[in-house]
């Protein structure tokens, strides 16, 4: 009896099916994913024309000057700097980082107390229904729970009437168009996603040993500094690159709450991208902005390596 041929045992295989099982996400993926970055990407070493992108290769649109052109090739007068260049993009940038560094702790530690009380506090039968109500603000629209922070802490919002119906204030506070309205704003959104995945990492912890350190003449905030918070820091990482990551390319808030004097990155690419119609900068802009977001991540995922080594 003969053997079978490679190709047929592979089609029989647990590895194919397997891949025809994945196939569909993975083409997704690639179709809404990896397809825009690659096009981003290209558009970032092309050059700039009247309405259109001419595939020439540049590296200005990054460093140095950079001239659009027409269809025939000739120069443009209208200069403009690279993303590495322009003083006023990088301004953006550190504004960016400050920013989603500040909502990033903010969120987090807001959100650790809560997820820490559910999971240790809470009863098994109630933990259900707490976890529901933390999400009930993903009912409603992203756009609608910053519009209405808008409202509350305007000059005449529900904040401002309070205070001064209770005789705290007599001038209205100004409280819009500043970072801190942002932060605010930001980490009430960004919230649910935070508590989430630090309360999966402390519903994992093994009771036991909290008991068998308490045991061993640990206070309960020793145990706290020295078993559960190292053990829930995969929950905490999780936490951190998913608030991260999307404030820093957030471009309604500073929209909304900052009403367009504290932009951001996104406002910038956005700039560039419609209003002046130059997607080769804005393409690099953006590129620029995934670069310092991964180099960002990938260090505070070193940092807290280091610190867990630490802890062993």
């Amino acid at each position: 009896m003969s053997e079978p041929q490679p190709r047929t045992r592979f089609w029989g295989s647990e590895a194919a099916s397997g891949l025809a099982l994945i196939s569909p996400t993975a083409l997704y993926a690639i179709l809404l994913l990896a397809a825009p970055l690659a096009t981003t990407l290209i558009y970032s070493v092309f050059t700039d024309g009247y309405l259109t992108v001419i595939p020439h290769f540049q590296l200005c649109n990054y460093f140095g000057e950079c001239h659009s052109q027409l269809q025939d090739g000739t120069m443009e007068p209208q200069a403009y700097l690279g993303a590495w260049s322009d003083p006023v993009v990088l301004s953006l940038m550190q504004r960016s980082l400050f920013v989603s560094v500040l909502v990033t702790a903010t969120t987090v530690i807001l959100a650790y107390p809560v997820a820490y009380f559910v999971s240790f506090n809470v009863d098994a039968s109630r933990k259900s229904l707490w976890l529901f109500l933390i999400t009930i603000p993903f009912w409603t629209s992203y756009v609608i729970r910053v519009f209405m922070w808008n409202v509350m802490i305007s000059r005449t919002g529900v904040i401002n009437s309070v205070l001064e119906g209770l005789h705290i204030i007599t001038d209205p506070l100004q409280m819009s168009f500043t970072i801190q309205a942002m932060v605010v704003t930001l980490a009430h959104a960004y919230a649910p996603f935070a508590i989430l995945p630090i309360y999966v990492a402390l519903e994992k912890i093994d009771r036991s040993l909290l008991e068998a350190g308490q045991d061993l003449g640990e206070t309960r905030f020793s145990t706290f500094l020295r078993v559960t918070l190292p053990l829930s820091m995969s929950g905490v990482i999780a936490a951190v690159l998913i608030v991260f990551i999307p404030v820093i390319g957030d471009y309604i808030t500073p929209n909304l709450i900052g009403g367009g004097k504290i932009p951001m990155i996104a406002n910038m690419i956005e700039k560039q991208m419609l209003k002046a119609d130059n997607r080769p900068l804005g393409s690099a802009i953006a590129v620029s902005a995934m670069l310092v977001v991964g180099l960002v991540s990938v260090l505070f995922l070193f940092l807290n390596r280091r610190y867990l080594m630490g802890q062993k």
